[in-house]
């Protein structure tokens, strides 16, 4: 149940592009046509499925305070988090450059079709913000690590597809002049980004405790409390036989 949360939360509600506005170059410039933008996205999904995973490992037993506890004692008061931004931004790289080596020997063809955006996925900020938020929300497991990798990509890929059928259909459409091109499609995004946000209660219907209804509290009645009450009871008639006196005075 933890995955499947995990997994629905980081594609509708913490999206990438809709949530935080994370790789936005890639998602305008390469948004023009429906392949080129399926391209991209797969190309997305895959390296962050890798690269969160590896980011995880690297944090856990590298760079948070007292990962290093795992070589000997001595080592559990050295703190490398400092190093964070360089050794995602390595890992980042060079599963890039692995994964286009990969493809350019094994799938020429694929590679023709795939090789430009590729190189677009290491200066992705998307990719560095997958494993940046996988350490601040301090996902505790790998496997998690690796669910929330994949819907990540997969949140973005939905995003920037979206955003290029729409690009291909408004072309036929009378967009004014002024807010043709970029400008239609930040008014696009923002509109999305708005539908997008109401998903934000989806999960969290489970959050909130029940609320068990107490028992009514039973008064113990005892001669005194009926004492009490039947001289409040004579208060009360003699406070409206003095008003009643009052009001003929008044009259007469």
């Amino acid at each position: 149940m933890e995955h499947l949360e995990l997994f629905f939360k980081s594609i509708f509600i913490d999206n990438m592009v809709f949530a935080t506005f994370l790789g936005m170059c890639s998602y305008l410039a390469v948004s023009k046509k429906v392949a080129t933008a399926v391209g991209l996205g797969a190309a997305v999904i895959f390296v962050l499925a890798v690269t969160v995973p590896i980011n995880w490992l690297l944090d856990q037993y590298l760079l948070q305070p007292g990962a290093l506890s795992w070589l000997g004692a001595e080592y559990a008061d050295y703190d490398l988090s400092f190093l964070s931004f360089i050794m995602f931004i390595a890992t980042i790289a060079t599963m890039v450059q692995l994964v286009e080596i990969i493809v350019e020997k094994f799938a020429p063809a694929l590679y023709n079709s795939l090789g430009i955006f590729l190189p677009l996925i290491a200066v992705n900020c998307a990719i560095l913000g997958g494993s940046l938020f996988m350490q601040s929300r301090e996902i505790p497991t790998l496997g998690l690590s690796l669910t929330y990798g994949i819907g990540s990509g997969i949140g973005w890929f939905l995003a920037i597809v979206a955003i290029a059928a729409i690009r291909e259909k408004i072309r036929y459409s009378s967009v004014p002049p002024a807010l043709r091109g970029l400008g239609i499609t930040f008014i696009i995004t923002g509109l999305m980004a708005i539908g997008f946000m109401s998903f934000g209660g989806m999960l969290t219907g489970g959050d909130e405790e029940v609320k068990t209804e107490e028992a009514p509290k039973t008064s113990v009645v005892t001669p005194s409390t009926i004492e009490k009450k039947a001289e409040q009871k004579e208060e009360v008639k003699e406070k409206a036989e003095k008003l009643a006196d009052n009001t003929k005075k008044i009259i007469e």
